[in-house]
């Protein structure tokens, strides 16, 4: 469950005085792909500044690995192209492209010992010896990792395979940095620390980053911005707290935190007839046990508590509503008032308006 709001969000971050003048660092247009006679990627448009972090975020089949797939070579876009640095890579195989990847399962060899694994795409490039070592040295010691330089992967943890994973990557050089679901395979406490571990790397060293996920909590606390994705197309691309405060879709709206939907429209209090949808955040009901303007007598029919706040689930005259509060919970089935602080508009599925309390 996502609590009240995305508090960690990252803020909305300026382009560079002169980001007129320097290419984006990764471009797409026009990328269309088709496997098994379906539509996976249709007429995607994506542009990446130099030094962010993008996530690509939807659910299962909405085509986003396939999308980063394309992105790294490993699979050729039957339409459309791709660029780097301002460099067209469309037609450039993986190793021929200044990009490198981090792959769900990490893909590390387990005979071989970190700082081995580490070193294995620059031996491919047959670099000296020397210079494989001491690139291999800084960045174990980036990831601090150097105390693991000879174990081998089954013998370190989960987080820690994924560092050497990145590693691997970072250590060539990339310009652009693409990770295909990297906590997937992580329990949930260690995912917060190996994706704030990320985001520090990704931002010390200012490389363009695409993360492929299906988790909207890692896409909301780490990315500049997130490219919502359904049925091959982006519904969305903004930042963080734009997406979460107006999701330009229905679809953005439903997939990104909870909501509470209705068929009507929105006087300013309560949901009534009308022909468009109205969606109403639970951190936009405010429950009270003494009457506030605009609120409706209310029943509390759930109490489930999320830790620092409570969900509720609060039947009014007209809807039934869910709700996160804060503090000590009213008790099951006690009667206080419900009063919607701010609502969602929609009309043929896209953002009409968010409107506040008291706004007809």
């Amino acid at each position: 469950m996502t609590s009240p709001s995305p508090a960690t969000a990252v803020a909305d971050a300026p382009a560079p005085a002169d980001a007129a003048d320097v290419p984006d660092g990764l471009r797409l247009s026009g990328l269309s792909k088709v496997l098994g006679g379906r539509t996976i990627i249709d007429s995607l448009d994506l542009a990446v500044q130099r030094g962010e972090l993008v996530s690509l975020l939807g659910p299962s089949g909405c085509g986003k690995t396939t999308t980063l797939r394309m992105i790294a070579g490993f699979l050729s876009p039957d339409a459309g192209s791709i660029a780097m640095a301002g460099r067209d890579v469309t037609r450039l195989g993986p190793d021929k492209r200044p990009s490198a990847m981090v792959f769900q399962n990490y893909a590390l060899w387990p005979h071989l010992t970190v700082a081995k694994n580490v070193a294995y795409p620059l031996r491919l490039r047959r670099l000296s010896r020397a210079e494989v070592a001491d690139r291999v040295d800084a960045m174990l010691a980036l990831v601090n990792l150097l105390h693991h330089r000879d174990s081998r992967p089954p013998r370190i943890s989960g987080g820690e395979q994924q560092r050497v994973a990145l590693a691997r990557a970072l250590v060539q050089e990339p310009d652009v940095l693409l990770l295909d679901e990297p906590l997937s395979n992580l329990d949930a406490k260690l995912r917060v620390k190996v994706r704030e571990d990320i985001r520090d790397l990704q931002q010390r060293l200012g490389i363009t980053t695409v993360i492929v996920t299906h988790d909207q909590e890692e896409a909301l606390s780490i990315s500049d911005r997130v490219a919502v994705m359904n049925a091959g197309r982006i519904e969305q691309f903004s930042t963080p707290t734009e997406l979460y405060a107006r999701p330009a879709t229905e679809f953005v709206a439903t997939f990104i935190g909870a909501l509470n939907r209705f068929d009507g429209s929105f006087d300013g209090t309560r949901v009534v007839d009308g022909t468009g949808v109205v969606g109403i955040r639970p951190e936009d009901v405010a429950f009270s046990q003494a009457p506030r303007p605009g609120g409706m007598r209310a029943v509390v029919e759930r109490v489930v508590p999320h830790g620092h706040f409570h969900e509720l689930r609060l039947r009014r005259e007209d809807v039934t509503l869910n709700a996160y509060v804060s503090g000590p919970p009213p008790r099951l089935g006690s009667v206080g008032f419900a009063t919607v602080e701010a609502a969602l508009l929609y009309r043929d599925g896209r953002l009409v308006e968010r409107a506040e309390a008291g706004v007809a």
